[in-house]
């Protein structure tokens, strides 16, 4: 281990050329990611097994709960970035997820529901706990990473590549390890280990604090008043989230509603603030329309996720009406941001496709792995780690293809890359039925088709999560960066609910197992189709969106709007919890 001053003035020297500080991030995050994942892979049968909630039901709930994990970042970036600094963001959210994990070890006795078990309310809290403590955690140690680093180290990609390495590893050992020990000796055992985990990486960041060499501090001195209540913040948003998670289609309806608000918004900006210079130079007539029809959207779409379907008609007209507008302004002004953020929102919708059937993973697909899979007596939550494993074996051989096909001039564009990850991620479905009818309905199917679905599942999500990220940095003007970042989360929040609402399609409880295999047969067969036809779409459309993204005219303005890590973005699926910091390119 050789030990070295570095250029930015680290006195207590390297590991493998990397301070060492960056190790310590890495093994608090793999153990955050240990207990995340370890806790997801067992969570869909907790649900149905423990709690004897429905398949239905627990899809729904497993979809609220991942969305609402996807849009807490949002909060914690934000708090950190004003307020506390990265480093005190992510200690809170370490002891709030440490609380969490082992909360979800109080048992009580099984119940049908909620019902004559009021230790259900404890597990709403854990879950609280894990939502709000991911949303400080996850959106803000990713950005330590990068403020060990001068602006121009060229290290700085090989740290986030070791960094999310370890992402992984986590990931994979945590669905192994709690998977197997919850399913073979009992769910507070499984639970207990994650916990265990947590406050392991707990241990780490608190005694590597000497390490981070002063990274992540608040931007400016906090009085301990302000700090604290910046804490209660975060204790009332657990509240928040505690009520929420029992009120799943509230979660569907917040989506719906504020997501319909958010898009028009951004697509304003987009159609008349920025070619026109303000909404006062706009045209009058078209502004107003584009008004009127966004109000119609948004109103429309609160009854429609409301489960109100006489309200559908109106939200296709006022949606209709908005790009209709959108449409007739890039006819009538050349505007090159106006396109990107056109390109982007397009991107954004194609995300919130594919993560709702790649997010069948922990809920759906692990129920099937469970009841009819010949598994040859392995835990069926264990399974959730082959993603992982996967993403670890061919992520260094994706940005080598990208690499050796770009130096050729013959590298995908990004959407291109969008539509072979929704084709992938189709196929992965069609591949499962195809191997389930095969062999017969009544026979369990062969295990290799949920390394084969995993497997394509897997290359579709390097075909999109990794680019994700990055076009959106680059296709965003500087003035609404963050902005553009916060819809692309939020689109994987939608996606994991949609993602939900499917799984509880797939529940056919009391109609017998082959049957019930036949109905989730039939809703991947949906799907699967769906997906392929949509990514062959995208496709299709892919050079159009590509002349709107308008590269040939992409300058490198320093205007600090570099995305930390944004080369290695995405080795995690979604990155849901990597806060949209940038760094100056400088």
């Amino acid at each position: 281990m050789a030990t070295q001053a570095l250029p930015d003035g680290d006195s207590a020297g390297t590991i493998m050329g990397h301070p060492k500080g960056l190790f310590v991030l890495f093994f608090a995050e793999m153990w955050e990611r240990f207990s995340y994942y370890g806790m997801r892979a067992l969570l869909i049968f907790y649900l149905t097994k423990h709690w004897l909630f429905s398949d239905s039901e627990s899809g729904i709930i497993y979809g609220a709960y991942t969305a609402l994990v996807y849009i807490t970042p949002v909060i914690g970036g934000y708090l950190a970035d004003r307020y506390i600094g990265q480093r005190k963001a992510v200690l809170f959210g370490a002891v709030l997820l440490t609380l969490g994990h082992f909360f979800m070890a109080f048992e009580g006795e099984p119940a049908v529901g909620n019902v004559d078990n009021p230790v259900i309310y404890i597990f709403w809290l854990a879950l609280a706990l894990i939502i709000v403590g991911s949303g400080f955690l996850k959106a803000n140690i990713s950005v330590i990473v990068g403020q060990l680093y001068p602006r121009t180290d060229v290290r700085r990609d090989g740290a986030y590549t070791i960094f999310y390495m370890g992402i992984n590893l986590g990931a994979a050992i945590g669905s192994l390890m709690c998977g197997y020990i919850g399913e073979t000796y009992g769910w507070a055992y499984g639970f207990g280990l994650a916990g265990i985990g947590m406050l392991a990486g707990l241990i780490v960041f608190i005694w590597g604090k000497p390490l981070l060499l002063g990274r992540g501090e608040p931007p400016k001195a906090i009085a301990k008043a302000k700090e604290f209540g910046i804490y209660g913040v975060g204790i009332a948003l657990v509240a928040l989230c505690w009520i929420a998670i029992q009120y799943q289609d509230a979660v569907g309806v917040f989506l719906g509603t504020f997501g319909a608000a958010l898009v028009c918004y951004v697509l304003s900006i987009a159609t008349f603030q920025l070619p026109y210079g303000s909404y006062e130079a706009s045209p009058k007539p078209a502004l107003y329309s584009f008004g009127a029809l966004s109000a119609l959207l948004v109103v429309s779409m609160y009854f429609v996720s409301s489960g109100n379907q006489d309200w559908l008609l109106p939200a296709t007209i006022g949606f209709g009406g908005v790009l209709s507008v959108m449409i007739l302004q890039m006819i009538a002004r050349t505007d090159h941001d106006r396109d990107r953020i056109v390109a982007a929102m397009f991107l954004i919708t194609v995300s919130i496709i594919f993560w709702a059937l790649f997010e069948q993973a922990g809920s759906s697909l692990n129920l099937f792995t469970d009841r009819h899979v010949d598994r040859g007596g392995v835990p069926a939550s264990t399974f959730q780690s082959i993603n992982a494993i996967y993403i670890i074996l061919l992520a260094p051989v994706f940005a080598t293809l990208w690499t050796v096909l770009g130096r050729k001039g013959i590298e995908p564009s990004t959407p291109m890359k969008f539509g072979l990850g929704v084709i992938q991620v189709g196929l992965g479905f069609l591949v499962l039925v195809w191997g389930a009818q095969s062999v017969g309905i009544d026979v369990p199917t062969p295990v290799i088709f949920i390394f084969l679905i995993y497997l394509l599942h897997t290359t579709g999500e390097l075909c999109l999560s990794p680019v994700g990220l990055s076009a959106m940095n680059r296709l965003a003007p500087a003035q609404i960066a963050s902005l553009i970042m916060g819809t692309w989360f939020f689109a994987s929040a939608t996606g994991n609910f949609a993602a939900g609402l499917i799984a509880a399609a797939t529940g056919a409880e009391g109609v017998g197992d082959a049957s019930g295999k036949t109905v989730v047969l039939d809703v991947y067969s949906t799907v699967g189709w769906t997906a392929v036809g949509i990514g062959v779409a995208v496709m299709v459309v892919s050079p159009f969106i590509k002349r709107l993204m308008h590269l040939e005219t992409l300058t490198d303005s320093n205007v600090g709007d570099d995305l930390e890590g944004q080369s290695e973005a995405g080795l995690e699926a979604q990155e849901g919890g990597m806060h949209p910091t940038t760094r100056p390119h400088g």
